[in-house]
């Protein structure tokens, strides 16, 4: 993290589910709800955890372990690349497409149950590198669209 000049990456994917433990396909565009999250998606409404965060980057950890995993399969809405978001503090604020803004409410979570894909290579990178996030402003939010810290 640069603490001179904001962080910035973009949306690489855009995913939703209909019922809660299931990955998420991506739909290239949605619709977030202030205060809600995700239009649609099984987990909107959720206190805390409105809208979930992925890195490419940390999907790309479990690639390297031989495993073919693809943006959705953690369960994360927003697939992002360029931008390691679960570097920030809580309660950073990111911008996103036109008007957007998220607020970082929880990095990790805890697994009750190993998924999937934790039996399959003994890991699994969204306890730890999974992000939360509240919807401050709601919005339109699409695959391509930039990321943006906002300081």
């Amino acid at each position: 993290m640069n603490n001179n000049k904001p962080e910035q990456g973009i949306i690489l994917s855009v995913n939703v589910s209909s019922h809660k433990g299931q990955k998420k396909h991506n739909i290239g565009t949605c619709l977030l709800i202030e205060g809600q999250g995700v239009k649609g998606d099984a987990h909107a409404g959720m206190e805390i955890r409105q809208v979930s965060l992925l890195a490419q980057e940390s999907i790309d950890k479990i690639r390297a372990k031989g495993l073919e995993v693809q943006p959705g399969d953690f369960a994360e809405n927003l697939t992002t690349k360029g931008i390691i978001l679960h570097e920030f503090p809580i309660g950073t604020r990111f911008a996103m497409g036109s008007d957007v803004i998220l607020e970082l409410s929880q990095i990790g979570k805890v697994c009750h149950n190993h998924c999937a894909i934790y039996q399959q290579v003994g890991d699994c990178v969204m306890p730890r590198e999974g992000v939360f996030a509240l919807v401050i402003t709601g919005g339109e939010v699409m695959q391509g669209d930039s990321i943006r810290e906002i300081t």
